[in-house]
């Protein structure tokens, strides 16, 4: 049995459970014992500049017996840095050493940590081409890993329809507002042109629209146990972004939670999203604001359009992006790395 740990970000970490957890049950089944370490402190500093410090000395602490505990492993698995943006304790734990990245966190203060943290270790698992092909810069031996889908959670409501009326769903942290406001025009006019239709949005707070109509938003707070029945609810699933290096980064993954609930997407078609919708009639890429119109227009008009593209999306999910098809994958990196072969 090949021993695993995994450090995590801890309980704000979005990355944890798709990109670890889901991969704890299976990967027994290839003789790897994956054990998790989460963060007390968690991935993210506190809002308030002047509690940043002691977050820091917390993490630190808190992490420093996680270095003689990694020698009773036969792998170090980082799920991004121990500490945000910095290298600390990292050099001092048992090699091999895998880094798993599923961003572009080089972005941030410089890079400097990315790269040295990918130099520091034997191995590097991307979430997608983009990561890949800049994380190789700095270490030869990288791997693309999509992140995982639990499609057995994630699945298509038994029943349809899905609701009285049609529900063109967004769903995602706060932070990633701005890509719904870059499009907020294109959704005024597609509500306009139907007034039967509501925008949903699920997330930690609600967005502040300037101008779409209020009896056609909806706002529900995300939780972990409505989060599966919210998006099967929806109609169609979108994922704006813009073209920028953060976007790229990004591995698509509301995109796949859409598709394994069964919805056509329509998305814009940067970094991973584009590699997506190449792989089958899952839904549409929205490159313009005429785009988002035209094309969540067309959706909304066709429903039999809808649900023949959400089958074939639910079909490129089970096949590409499910835990039981990434689970071989990840434990063939994880017994190579330690030069034995499953």
């Amino acid at each position: 049995m090949l021993k695993i740990i995994a450090y995590t970000g801890g309980r704000n970490a979005p990355s944890r459970v798709p990109r670890v957890q889901h991969y704890i049950s299976p990967l027994k089944a290839y003789g790897v014992d994956m054990r998790e370490c989460p963060s007390r402190a968690g991935l993210y500093p506190p809002t308030r500049k002047w509690l940043r410090p002691l977050w820091g000395l917390w993490n630190l602490s808190d992490r420093l017996p996680d270095v003689p505990k990694s020698f009773q492993y036969d792998v170090s698995f980082f799920q991004r840095e121990l500490l945000s943006t910095f290298v600390t304790w990292e050099p001092f734990m048992k090699r091999p050493r895998v880094f798993d990245i599923d961003d572009a966190v080089w972005v941030h203060r410089g890079g400097h940590f990315a790269r040295r943290l990918a130099r520091l270790c034997d191995h590097i698992i991307c979430g997608n081409q983009f990561l890949a092909e800049e994380f190789s810069r700095w270490n030869p031996n990288v791997t693309i890993l999509p992140t995982s889908v639990d499609v057995d959670t994630f699945s298509p409501r038994a029943e349809l329809p899905r609701a009285s009326h049609p529900i063109i769903g967004w769903m995602g942290l706060s932070s990633g507002f701005g890509y719904l406001y870059d499009v907020e025009r294109a959704l005024g006019e597609v509500l306009r042109r139907h007034p039967e239709a509501m925008l949903r949005i699920v997330s930690d707070r609600p967005p502040h629209f300037q101008f779409l109509p209020g009896n056609q938003l909806q706002f529900i707070r995300w939780t972990l146990e409505n989060q599966v029945r919210l998006i099967q609810e929806m109609t169609i699933g979108i994922m704006p972004l813009d073209n920028t290096v953060i976007s790229r980064g990004k591995c698509s993954f509301k995109m796949l939670l859409y598709m394994a609930c069964g919805l056509p997407v329509v998305a814009s078609p940067v970094g991973m999203n584009a590699d997506i919708l190449q792989k089958g009639s899952v839904g549409f890429g929205a490159a313009s604001e005429g785009d988002w119109v035209d094309q969540l227009d067309v959706l909304l008009r066709n429903p039999e359009l809808g649900f023949r593209m959400g089958r074939t999306g639910r079909e490129v999910v089970s096949k590409n992006y499910s835990v039981e098809a990434l689970a071989p994958r990840l434990a063939q990196i994880l017994w190579a790395v330690t030069g034995r072969i499953l």
